[in-house]
């Protein structure tokens, strides 16, 4: 057995929720770089990012981070971490922690719940998770697409005062710009990533060709990540032109994607699709392996405080 044994008793939702939290803050202090330069290209063309940018170009995600590291510094990587690692507390605690137990509410409790019962339960999650923690992915996004070069003007000094000077500035509806794509994406994102990482994983142990252990959550977390990159790569390029772009600039999240399609054609909607993938990918990877084995861990915790009380 490679890691820790499955616990014998289902772990409580309080388990699940802090797994699925510190697992994603996990992942994305691994990947991170990976999403700053998925979002780096997925921007490139506007307007705004172009007279930012002046004379440079980004090509390939590993072109990309060079650029950066080269015309803004290595830190440039890490852009907007500290909301995206806020994001993930308040968003992959909700989305993935609460995962099974809306699975459960759906079916009554019954065992082996359908296909469309686990779509619904994860389109449910994403959506409650995306509705109470979208300030933290406005604010994450705008400080990956904000650049590091001397001579432009910095739209944000620091987390706390984005929050503050886009309510300052922006309202309310600010903070909570492009919710309606950010749902449809997670939404699609959730039930697509936890759909297929449960059917993957189902399937390899009901052949019997791997236990449940880390090669098994791998393999399983891998094919999610493809899966939900080919899915959601349209959406999420949307979500983050519309929650980058400043106050007029789109009507809506679907006159952007109208803009996009008319003025750059089809081939926009999978900018940053090769960074999207092996950010999701990896990021599915890292934080499964990471959520199964700290879950297990707490469970084994908890386990030995109740034996010594």
């Amino acid at each position: 057995m490679v890691g820790l044994k499955p616990s014998d008793v289902p772990p409580p939702l309080g388990v699940k929720m802090a797994s699925a939290g510190a697992a994603a803050c996990i992942a994305d202090l691994v990947t991170f770089p990976l999403d700053t330069a998925k979002v780096r290209l997925q921007i490139q063309g506007e307007k705004a990012a172009v007279e930012a940018a002046k004379n440079i170009r980004y090509r390939g995600v590993f072109g990309t981070i060079s650029t950066m590291i080269r015309t803004e510094g290595p830190r440039s990587l890490y852009n907007g971490l500290v909301a995206g690692l806020q994001r993930q507390v308040c968003f992959a605690s909700i989305r993935i922690g609460l995962y099974d137990n809306v699975k459960d509410f759906y079916t009554g409790g019954k065992d082996n719940p359908g296909v469309l019962v686990r779509i619904l339960a994860g389109c449910t999650t994403g959506a409650m998770a995306v509705s109470f923690a979208q300030p933290t992915d406005v604010v994450k996004v705008r400080f990956q697409a904000q650049m590091n070069l001397d001579g432009v003007a910095r739209r944000y000094k620091g987390t706390m005062q984005a929050y503050k000077h886009i309510f300052q500035n922006e309202g309310l509806r600010g903070l909570w710009k492009g919710t309606l794509p950010n749902i449809t994406r997670n939404a699609l994102v959730n039930c697509t990533e936890l759909v297929t990482y449960d059917l993957i994983k189902e399937a390899i142990l009901r052949h019997k060709l791997m236990s449940d252990n880390l090669p098994c959550h791998f393999v399983s977390a891998f094919g999610a990540g493809f899966v939900t990159t080919v899915i959601a790569s349209p959406v999420d390029v949307v979500k983050t032109r519309y929650m980058n772009s400043p106050p007029g600039q789109y009507k809506s999240a679907i006159n952007c994607a109208w803009t996009m399609l008319t003025k750059e054609g089809p081939t926009a909607f999978y900018k940053g699709f090769v960074p999207s993938f092996l950010r999701l990918g990896s990021w599915n990877v890292v934080m499964f392996v990471s959520f199964e084995q700290i879950k297990r861990l707490m469970m084994v915790t908890k386990k030995r405080l109740e034996a010594t009380n």
